[in-house]
């Protein structure tokens, strides 16, 4: 049996199924969610961040929910270490981080993101007036070795568990949105962004970008293979509008499967570019991906050459909101 939990712009679905038996219940239908996150090591607790109710827990699997934390800001990153799944760390607008090591029962503010010298420049679009923390990595062999997505103007990085931060280091990208690290590859960190794919060989130190076959350069999702960290799913678009806005969005996913191998389409069983939003990707078990877009839920089993559908109801008003996370376990 598996467990996803699908957060679109006003609702979290929890989803349960194998094989062809699926089934969906909604919830936080009344709340703007914006990231999502859980645990195979607690798999009835998952915790989503919200624009407008801080963060919510659930202990139950997405039926009863309570506000943990007292986040005045907007929630837009959670994550649950691999290492420890009481062991949360939580991102805000504008950029703060907090861990909490009690499954999420308390908070403390982790180090000072804004004192970075880099941080006069950090601005989202949309608000220039203030940025995010997009995303939170923890290094799968050091629980204190923590990445930072900062959307838009860096990625910084702790080596002390979020008690210093070091700056941006030269070659990153700066829009970042998503990012990724391997247990096959401790050293390795991957980013999407929206200046393009990146990959880290050495936690961040330098940086290569493979773009050939990569059409699209504003990379939003991205997933690794369990079993393969040379086998990544991104998706994609030409620009902020393509990829987010339901009416106009024209998105692709695409898949690369070694270091030197080029991008390739992988749309196969997903909808149609036109008018699908850029999918949030996950990965499950080892060759095994899936996507969430305004049009569905997919399953990968094959590394992410052809993919399914869901035998989930999808009703025509999910169609117009934006799928913000995705967790499985």
């Amino acid at each position: 049996m598996t467990t996803l939990y699908a957060a679109l712009d006003r609702r979290l679905l929890s989803v349960r199924g194998a094989e062809s038996d699926w089934t969906a219940r909604e919830g936080l239908t009344d709340r703007a969610v914006r990231c999502v996150a859980a645990s195979s090591a607690a798999p009835e607790r998952v915790f989503a961040g919200t624009v407008d109710s801080g963060l919510l827990r659930s202990s139950d699997g997405g039926r009863r929910w309570t506000e943990v934390g007292s986040f005045s800001d907007r929630v837009t990153a959670v994550t649950v270490s691999p290492h420890d799944p009481d062991d949360v760390w939580v991102g805000t607008e504008p950029s703060v981080v907090y861990r909490s090591t009690d499954g999420g029962d308390s908070f403390a503010e982790r180090g000072g993101l804004a004192e970075l010298p880099c941080s006069d420049r950090w601005s989202y679009p949309p608000r220039p007036e203030t940025h995010r923390v997009r995303w939170i990595a923890v290094n799968p062999h050091d629980p204190a070795h923590i990445y930072v997505a900062i959307e838009a103007g860096a990625f910084v990085r702790s080596v002390d568990g979020g008690r210093t931060w070091q700056p941006h280091p030269d070659g990153g990208r700066w829009d970042n949105h998503t990012l990724a690290t391997h247990p096959d590859a401790p050293c390795r960190v991957y980013t999407a962004a929206g200046d393009g794919y990146a990959v880290s060989p050495d936690c961040g130190d330098t940086w290569q970008s493979p773009q050939e076959g990569l059409d699209h350069r504003y990379v939003w999702g991205l997933a690794v293979d369990p079993g393969d960290p040379e086998t990544v799913v991104v998706s994609a678009a030409s620009d902020a509008d393509s990829a987010h806005r339901p009416g106009g969005a024209h998105a692709y996913v695409y898949r690369k499967s070694g270091p030197d191998d080029p991008w390739t389409v992988a749309m196969d069983g997903l909808p149609e570019p036109r008018g699908t939003v850029r999918a949030v990707l996950t990965a499950g078990n080892d060759g095994e991906f899936y996507a969430l877009t305004n049009r569905g839920l997919f399953c990968s089993e094959d590394g992410g050459q052809s993919w399914d559908e869901l035998p989930i109801e999808w009703p025509d008003s999910y169609c117009d909101q934006v799928g913000r996370g995705l967790a499985v376990v």
